[in-house]
């Protein structure tokens, strides 16, 4: 178990002449700053995860951290004292120099550099025997650092980049949902409060399948079964129901998915924090202009297929799979329904069938990726249909738009294509944000996969883990 209590080290002279016994002279009067480490280098401080240390600057910090815990030593700094290129250094909440100065009680975060584009990824793979956190080179082979929630199914986890903080939902079999949050994902994790209904609510939480941070800071969104939306404003450590859509007046009128009425996707709108997009199975996409105080459906030009002809008109009976929203043009949106796959381009008010004779060998499945960086381009791994739900013919293919939908095609360099009969599930898609971008997906056989040139090959990143039901870049 981690202790949490702060250990005090004072500022420990260093080998190196004068300027260290000035330092350690003026040892007395220095600031305190507390240093946050996680696993490894917490293991190597004796497994404390937050350590007081002296010092003036970040430079002076971190050489006297490691002086005061030699096995540090070579850790962060180099062996001519130069921050290793792939550490990164935090002073509260920003990114820092070793130049900076410390204050009182500032907090410095030592981190290993994962970002889009850089050599290395840190992946979150929930799985239905819990969370594994996997780092390695980008579209390579991964090596486990961190195993959590075992025997417990891990619906979802990420990372939020705002502030470094992870998320996982966890079901357990007998004694339900619950969402947990840290700092390390190797460390402990605490759970949150308020994610569960009222008393005269009328419903329990069944799953929480999404948690999306929002435009605005500390704020972040969460999607459950029964379809409902929770927002916290603290930075995930509590939650309130967002009554508005619960009370929705249409909502007895909605219908329910495979995977129980669920909100599964949820879409913000860059830099807006007023505006946000809902994705729910089976009730369609609904839209907020105003932080969620009012909603409406946006669901013209969905067909359900499934559902007999003359039922259609005037049906609540749209089962989305998976909504995505163009980062970079945030009136188009991409979407994976229950047979169907759709463009919007007036911010989801209306929707352009992309899957029919375009090039996809099915039109049924779960997961999308819309690309980060060009509105032009997505990807989809087809499913046969709901009677199969299997990859067709055996053959494991990510096929990619570079024209809105007009055109697709297959991306199988280093995929199985023989005796492959693999099941995604639709938050088992994830990308890295990189250029060029990084790709990964698992599937129900303990599989996954990844690539870090846009789709073009593909490698094995991990194999042999339970079912995986999400996949996401920290």
């Amino acid at each position: 178990m981690e202790s949490t209590t702060p250990t005090r080290v004072k500022a420990a002279v260093t080998p190196g002449g004068s300027a260290c016994r000035e330092r350690a002279a003026r040892c007395s009067i220095l600031d305190v700053a507390i240093v946050q480490l996680r696993s490894p280098l917490r293991e190597l401080a004796g497994g404390r995860g937050e350590v007081e240390v002296e010092g003036r600057t970040v430079d002076e910090v971190v050489r006297s951290l490691t002086a005061s815990h030699p096995q540090l030593r070579g850790w962060v700094l180099d062996e001519n004292g130069n921050l290793r290129r792939h550490v990164c250094l935090f002073l509260n909440d920003r990114t820092t120099e070793l130049d900076a100065v410390v204050s009182p009680d500032d907090k410095v975060f030592i981190l290993g550099a994962i970002s889009g584009g850089a050599e290395d990824a840190e992946l979150l793979i929930g799985t239905r025997k819990g969370l594994f956190v996997l780092r390695g080179a980008r579209g390579g082979p991964m090596s486990e650092v961190a195993r959590k929630f075992s025997g417990q199914t891990c619906e979802y986890a990420i990372r939020d980049r705002r502030t470094g903080t992870y998320y996982a939902s966890v079901t357990h079999g007998q004694f339900g949902p619950h969402l947990y949050y840290t700092d390390d994902p190797a460390g402990d994790w605490r759970e949150a409060s308020g994610l569960a209904f009222g008393d005269t609510d009328g419903a329990s939480v069944e799953r929480i399948w999404s948690i999306q941070p929002a435009e605005r800071d500390g704020a972040l969104w969460a999607g459950v079964a029964p379809a409902a939306l929770f927002r916290s404003t603290d930075d995930g450590r509590s939650w309130s129901l967002v009554r508005s859509l619960w009370e929705e007046p249409s909502r007895p009128r909605w219908s329910l998915g495979a995977g129980g009425q669920c909100m599964h996707s949820i879409a913000t709108w860059p830099g807006d924090p007023s505006r946000l997009s809902v994705g729910i199975s089976a009730a369609g996409v609904w839209h907020t202009d105003d932080e969620g105080e009012t909603w409406h459906r946006g669901v013209r030009g969905l067909v359900s297929r499934y559902l007999p002809e003359p039922a259609r008109a005037d049906t609540y009976d749209f089962c989305v799979h998976n909504v995505h929203r163009s980062p970079t043009q945030p009136e188009t949106l991409y979407l994976q329904f229950h047979g169907g796959v759709y463009r919007s381009d007036d911010a989801g008010e209306s929707w352009n069938d992309i899957g029919t004779d375009s090039g996809l060998p099915a039109d049924f499945g779960f997961p999308l990726v819309a690309h980060p960086n060009d509105p032009d381009r997505t990807f989809v791994i087809p499913l046969l249909g709901d009677f199969d739900r299997v990859t067709p013919g055996g053959a494991l293919r990510v096929y990619e738009t570079r024209d809105r939908g007009s055109s697709w095609r297959a991306l199988t360099e280093g995929l199985p294509q023989k005796d492959a009969y693999l099941t995604i599930l639709r938050q088992a898609f994830a990308h890295d944000g990189g250029d060029p971008l990084g790709l990964y997906f698992g599937a129900e056989s303990g599989d996954v996969f990844g690539s870090a040139d846009g789709g073009a090959s593909w490698g094995v990143i991990a194999d042999h883990l339970p079912p995986v039901v999400s996949v996401r870049v920290a």
